[in-house]
């Protein structure tokens, strides 16, 4: 009996399927990769080395139309080609993601399930216990994502947030031997280089802009109430492009749910008459901030910073434990 195939776009060739490759071994894509795998495809399809294609050349519309192939294709298989601008470069990326997924659906092919029960506790640090009103890190740094290396009680493993574990996650927690120190520093090396994770210059990891296109409806589900729509959720989208805000800029109303991302300034202000909140109406200060900056901005981090890297280790669990009991603001705090 002949495999099942699913039917593809009329038009669709061995370039539209050389392209497809490409992003999958990727995973994701920007206009300049795309430029530079295009024209390869298309100079190697006219002859090779005899007929060089410039990448300069290859146009928007050019990878658009690829894209539009490869999406075609896809959508049989469940999956789908997405792209959203990266929070600090403003730069498009496409990213090839699974309609259903979540993290086991991911990354079981590639890591064990006690590396899959890590991330998830890696998850529930970044967007549960980092993540409050008065402090929005959204990103943990190398003695926090070691902290997760074991499971702190059963049932923590993952649908926290507003939804609680469910009894199968118990069962997978009480399974769980957590990760050696060793183990989790080898693993986020590999979630960096797998494109999973980023890990900015002073240390902090945080999910990438393929994580957060790849896992949007998991994290959603999992993180936020669905019937509390108008108080404070763990995840919020900025007022200018209304995407996830894990970097960027937040109201000075600890209770207002108004983010904006640094690149989508441009985009939020020129259509208001004044800088003001665009849900409550209060000054927007721009020095209150959603991502690492809310601890690296703080009086207590530039001088913890100065003493040298020895004195760093619990520097971060310092300045949120002292502004979760009730210290100074962000950008205030005294070491």
């Amino acid at each position: 009996m002949d495999e099942w195939q699913p039917p593809l776009p009329e038009g669709y060739d061995h370039t539209n399927r050389a392209f497809l490759q490409a992003l999958m071994s990727r995973g994701t894509m920007t206009l300049a990769d795309g430029q530079q795998i295009i024209a390869a495809i298309v100079g190697a399809s006219a002859g090779g080395s005899r007929n060089p294609v410039d990448p300069a050349s290859v146009t928007q519309g050019d990878l658009d139309e690829y894209i539009h192939a490869a999406r075609e294709a896809l959508a049989p298989l469940d999956y789908d080609i997405r792209r959203t601008q990266h929070q600090k470069t403003k730069e498009w990326v496409y990213a090839l993601i699974n309609v259903h997924s979540d993290p086991a659906t991911q990354l079981a092919t590639t890591h064990t399930p006690d590396e899959i029960s890590f991330i998830k506790r890696l998850l529930d640090a970044m967007f549960d216990t980092y993540n409050t009103p008065r402090m929005e890190v959204l990103a943990v740094d190398e003695s926090q994502a070691l902290k997760a290396s074991r499971p702190s009680r059963p049932g923590r493993e993952s649908n926290v947030g507003a939804n609680g574990a469910s009894g199968e996650d118990s069962q997978s927690a009480a399974k769980d031997r957590g990760l050696r120190h060793s183990e989790v520093l080898t693993l986020l090396k590999s979630l960096v280089a797998e494109g999973w994770l980023e890990k900015s210059r002073d240390g902090f990891y945080s999910l990438s802009t393929r994580s957060l296109l790849e896992l949007w409806p998991w994290l959603m589900a999992t993180y936020n109430d669905a019937d509390s729509e108008d108080d404070w959720q763990r995840i919020k989208f900025c007022e200018g492009c209304k995407e996830i805000v894990t970097v960027g800029q937040r109201c000075a109303d600890r209770d207002c749910v108004a983010r904006i991302h640094d690149i989508c300034h441009d985009q939020v202000w020129p259509s208001r008459a004044n800088k003001k909140c665009p849900k409550c109406e209060k000054p927007w200060d721009a020095n209150r901030f959603v991502g690492e900056r809310a601890v690296t901005s703080t009086k207590a981090y530039q001088k913890g910073r100065s003493r040298g890297s020895g004195r760093r280790s619990n520097l971060t669990e310092a300045i949120i434990a002292q502004e979760e009991a009730g210290g100074e603001d962000e950008g205030e705090m005294e070491a």
